[in-house]
Protein backbone atom coordinates (compact mmCIF):
# COMPACT_ATOMS: atom_id res chain seq x y z
CA UNK A 1 0.00 0.00 0.00
CA UNK A 2 3.08 2.23 -0.08
CA UNK A 3 2.60 4.54 -3.05
CA UNK A 4 6.19 5.76 -2.89
CA UNK A 5 9.33 6.03 -5.00
CA UNK A 6 12.50 4.87 -3.18
CA UNK A 7 14.60 7.28 -5.24
CA UNK A 8 12.45 10.22 -4.11
CA UNK A 9 12.61 9.10 -0.48
CA UNK A 10 16.40 8.81 -0.71
CA UNK A 11 16.64 12.36 -2.08
CA UNK A 12 14.85 13.86 0.89
CA UNK A 13 16.54 11.57 3.40
CA UNK A 14 19.94 12.74 2.18
CA UNK A 15 18.94 16.35 2.88
CA UNK A 16 17.10 15.69 6.14
CA UNK A 17 19.50 17.60 8.39
CA UNK A 18 18.87 20.77 6.34
CA UNK A 19 15.07 20.91 6.69
CA UNK A 20 15.10 23.80 9.15
CA UNK A 21 17.90 25.82 7.57
CA UNK A 22 16.04 28.65 5.78
CA UNK A 23 19.03 29.23 3.49
CA UNK A 24 19.42 25.60 2.42
CA UNK A 25 17.87 23.61 -0.40
CA UNK A 26 14.58 23.96 1.50
CA UNK A 27 14.57 27.75 1.28
CA UNK A 28 11.68 27.77 -1.24
CA UNK A 29 9.52 25.81 1.21
CA UNK A 30 10.30 28.28 4.00
CA UNK A 31 9.52 31.16 1.65
CA UNK A 32 6.12 29.84 0.53
CA UNK A 33 5.07 28.53 3.94
CA UNK A 34 3.36 31.76 5.09
CA UNK A 35 1.32 31.75 1.87
CA UNK A 36 0.28 28.13 2.30
CA UNK A 37 -0.53 28.61 5.98
CA UNK A 38 -2.68 31.70 5.45
CA UNK A 39 -4.45 30.08 2.48
CA UNK A 40 -5.45 27.06 4.57
CA UNK A 41 -6.42 29.14 7.59
CA UNK A 42 -8.48 31.58 5.53
CA UNK A 43 -10.55 28.83 3.92
CA UNK A 44 -10.87 26.29 6.73
CA UNK A 45 -9.97 28.02 10.02
CA UNK A 46 -7.20 26.06 11.74
CA UNK A 47 -7.89 26.82 15.41
CA UNK A 48 -9.38 23.81 17.19
CA UNK A 49 -9.38 21.60 14.06
CA UNK A 50 -7.90 18.12 13.62
CA UNK A 51 -5.41 18.30 10.75
CA UNK A 52 -3.44 15.70 8.83
CA UNK A 53 -0.36 16.86 6.91
CA UNK A 54 0.46 14.25 4.26
CA UNK A 55 4.12 14.18 3.20
CA UNK A 56 5.07 16.44 6.11
CA UNK A 57 8.84 16.12 5.65
CA UNK A 58 10.68 17.98 8.38
CA UNK A 59 7.50 19.60 9.66
CA UNK A 60 7.66 23.14 8.29
CA UNK A 61 3.92 23.38 7.56
CA UNK A 62 2.81 20.96 10.29
CA UNK A 63 4.44 23.04 13.03
CA UNK A 64 2.98 26.27 11.66
CA UNK A 65 -0.53 24.81 11.70
CA UNK A 66 -0.03 23.57 15.26
CA UNK A 67 1.02 27.04 16.37
CA UNK A 68 -2.23 28.37 14.83
CA UNK A 69 -4.17 26.18 17.28
CA UNK A 70 -4.74 23.00 15.26
CA UNK A 71 -4.32 19.43 16.51
CA UNK A 72 -1.87 18.20 13.88
CA UNK A 73 -0.71 14.77 12.77
CA UNK A 74 2.13 14.65 10.21
CA UNK A 75 2.89 11.57 8.14
CA UNK A 76 5.82 10.76 5.88
CA UNK A 77 7.73 7.70 4.69
CA UNK A 78 11.20 9.25 5.12
CA UNK A 79 12.26 8.27 8.64
CA UNK A 80 15.20 10.69 8.69
CA UNK A 81 12.94 13.63 7.92
CA UNK A 82 10.54 12.59 10.70
CA UNK A 83 13.44 12.36 13.16
CA UNK A 84 14.38 15.96 12.35
CA UNK A 85 10.73 17.00 12.65
CA UNK A 86 10.44 15.47 16.12
CA UNK A 87 13.68 17.06 17.30
CA UNK A 88 12.57 20.49 16.12
CA UNK A 89 9.46 20.28 18.30
CA UNK A 90 11.77 20.58 21.32
CA UNK A 91 12.94 23.93 19.99
CA UNK A 92 9.65 25.36 18.73
CA UNK A 93 7.24 24.23 21.43
CA UNK A 94 4.73 23.09 18.80
CA UNK A 95 2.78 19.87 19.32
CA UNK A 96 2.62 17.51 16.35
CA UNK A 97 2.12 13.75 16.27
CA UNK A 98 4.50 12.41 13.62
CA UNK A 99 3.99 8.96 12.14
CA UNK A 100 5.82 6.93 9.50
CA UNK A 101 2.87 5.54 7.57
CA UNK A 102 1.55 5.62 4.01
CA UNK A 103 -1.51 7.79 3.48
CA UNK A 104 -3.32 4.87 1.83
CA UNK A 105 -2.77 2.71 4.93
CA UNK A 106 -3.89 5.48 7.28
CA UNK A 107 -7.07 5.89 5.21
CA UNK A 108 -8.03 2.30 6.05
CA UNK A 109 -7.35 2.95 9.76
CA UNK A 110 -8.97 6.37 10.18
CA UNK A 111 -11.57 7.04 7.46
CA UNK A 112 -13.44 10.32 7.90
CA UNK A 113 -11.30 11.26 10.90
CA UNK A 114 -9.88 14.72 10.13
CA UNK A 115 -11.37 18.18 9.70
CA UNK A 116 -8.57 19.21 7.34
CA UNK A 117 -6.09 17.24 5.22
CA UNK A 118 -3.14 18.95 3.55
CA UNK A 119 -0.92 17.45 0.85
CA UNK A 120 1.58 20.07 -0.25
CA UNK A 121 4.44 19.72 -2.74
CA UNK A 122 4.07 15.95 -2.63
CA UNK A 123 1.89 14.76 -5.51
CA UNK A 124 4.66 15.37 -8.05
CA UNK A 125 6.92 12.97 -6.13
CA UNK A 126 4.71 9.86 -5.99
CA UNK A 127 4.14 7.22 -8.71
CA UNK A 128 0.33 7.30 -8.48
CA UNK A 129 -0.96 10.73 -7.42
CA UNK A 130 -4.60 9.67 -7.93
CA UNK A 131 -4.13 7.10 -5.16
CA UNK A 132 -2.85 9.79 -2.79
CA UNK A 133 -5.72 12.12 -3.69
CA UNK A 134 -8.28 9.37 -3.08
CA UNK A 135 -6.75 8.52 0.30
CA UNK A 136 -6.78 12.19 1.35
CA UNK A 137 -10.48 12.37 0.46
CA UNK A 138 -11.20 9.23 2.47
CA UNK A 139 -9.43 10.62 5.55
CA UNK A 140 -11.38 13.89 5.78
CA UNK A 141 -14.78 14.23 7.44
CA UNK A 142 -17.86 14.98 5.29
CA UNK A 143 -17.78 18.72 4.67
CA UNK A 144 -14.11 18.85 5.64
CA UNK A 145 -11.34 20.50 3.67
CA UNK A 146 -8.53 19.01 1.59
CA UNK A 147 -5.70 21.21 0.30
CA UNK A 148 -3.23 20.32 -2.44
CA UNK A 149 -0.31 22.17 -3.94
CA UNK A 150 1.82 21.02 -6.84
CA UNK A 151 3.34 22.06 -10.17
CA UNK A 152 1.53 22.61 -13.45
CA UNK A 153 2.78 20.78 -16.56
CA UNK A 154 3.52 23.08 -19.50
CA UNK A 155 6.56 24.69 -21.19
CA UNK A 156 6.57 27.62 -18.74
CA UNK A 157 6.66 25.38 -15.68
CA UNK A 158 9.51 23.37 -17.22
CA UNK A 159 11.49 26.57 -17.78
CA UNK A 160 10.77 28.05 -14.35
CA UNK A 161 10.68 25.02 -12.05
CA UNK A 162 13.45 22.94 -13.62
CA UNK A 163 15.70 25.01 -15.91
CA UNK A 164 15.40 28.16 -13.81
CA UNK A 165 15.10 26.89 -10.24
CA UNK A 166 17.44 23.89 -10.54
CA UNK A 167 20.04 24.95 -13.13
CA UNK A 168 20.17 28.74 -13.47
CA UNK A 169 19.15 30.15 -10.08
CA UNK A 170 20.18 26.98 -8.20
CA UNK A 171 17.30 27.39 -5.75
CA UNK A 172 16.85 23.60 -5.74
CA UNK A 173 19.22 20.66 -6.24
CA UNK A 174 19.34 19.32 -9.77
CA UNK A 175 16.96 16.41 -10.16
CA UNK A 176 14.53 17.63 -7.50
CA UNK A 177 11.66 17.45 -9.96
CA UNK A 178 10.70 15.28 -12.91
CA UNK A 179 8.70 17.20 -15.51
CA UNK A 180 6.75 14.07 -16.47
CA UNK A 181 5.25 14.03 -12.96
CA UNK A 182 3.96 17.60 -13.04
CA UNK A 183 0.15 17.76 -12.86
CA UNK A 184 -2.19 20.07 -14.73
CA UNK A 185 -4.92 21.71 -12.61
CA UNK A 186 -7.55 20.05 -14.80
CA UNK A 187 -6.03 16.64 -14.01
CA UNK A 188 -5.92 17.33 -10.28
CA UNK A 189 -9.48 18.66 -10.32
CA UNK A 190 -10.67 15.56 -12.20
CA UNK A 191 -9.07 13.18 -9.69
CA UNK A 192 -10.42 15.24 -6.80
CA UNK A 193 -13.96 15.05 -8.17
CA UNK A 194 -13.66 11.31 -8.78
CA UNK A 195 -12.63 10.98 -5.12
CA UNK A 196 -15.73 12.80 -3.86
CA UNK A 197 -14.23 16.28 -3.50
CA UNK A 198 -15.60 19.58 -4.78
CA UNK A 199 -13.03 22.12 -5.96
CA UNK A 200 -13.65 25.41 -4.14
CA UNK A 201 -10.64 27.49 -5.16
CA UNK A 202 -7.59 27.42 -7.43
CA UNK A 203 -4.79 29.94 -6.85
CA UNK A 204 -1.25 30.33 -8.11
CA UNK A 205 1.97 30.95 -6.20
CA UNK A 206 4.24 33.16 -8.28
CA UNK A 207 7.88 34.09 -7.75
CA UNK A 208 9.11 37.64 -8.32
CA UNK A 209 12.69 37.58 -9.59
CA UNK A 210 13.28 41.24 -8.70
CA UNK A 211 12.47 41.12 -5.01
CA UNK A 212 12.81 37.34 -4.62
CA UNK A 213 9.45 36.86 -2.97
CA UNK A 214 6.40 34.67 -3.54
CA UNK A 215 2.81 35.86 -3.69
CA UNK A 216 -0.65 34.40 -4.29
CA UNK A 217 -1.90 35.32 -7.76
CA UNK A 218 -4.52 34.11 -10.28
CA UNK A 219 -1.65 32.79 -12.44
CA UNK A 220 -1.55 29.00 -11.98
CA UNK A 221 0.89 28.29 -14.80
CA UNK A 222 3.72 27.10 -12.51
CA UNK A 223 2.99 26.50 -8.79
CA UNK A 224 -0.61 26.34 -7.65
CA UNK A 225 -2.83 25.63 -4.63
CA UNK A 226 -6.20 23.90 -4.74
CA UNK A 227 -8.81 23.97 -1.97
CA UNK A 228 -11.43 21.19 -1.95
CA UNK A 229 -14.29 20.04 0.28
CA UNK A 230 -15.63 16.54 0.73
CA UNK A 231 -19.13 16.55 -0.67
CA UNK A 232 -20.88 13.76 1.26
Amino acid sequence: MSNSDPIELDKFSALANKWWDPNSEFKPLHDINPLRLDYIDRHAGLAGKTVLDVGCGGGILAESMSLRGAQVTGIDLAEKSLKIARLHLLESGAQVDYRCVAVEQLATEQPGHYDIVTCMEMLEHVPAPASTIRACAELVKPGGWVFFSTLNRNPKSFLWAIVGAEYLLKMLPRGTHSYARFIKPSELARDARLSGLDVVDLSGMTYNLRNKTYSLEPDTSVNYLMACRRND
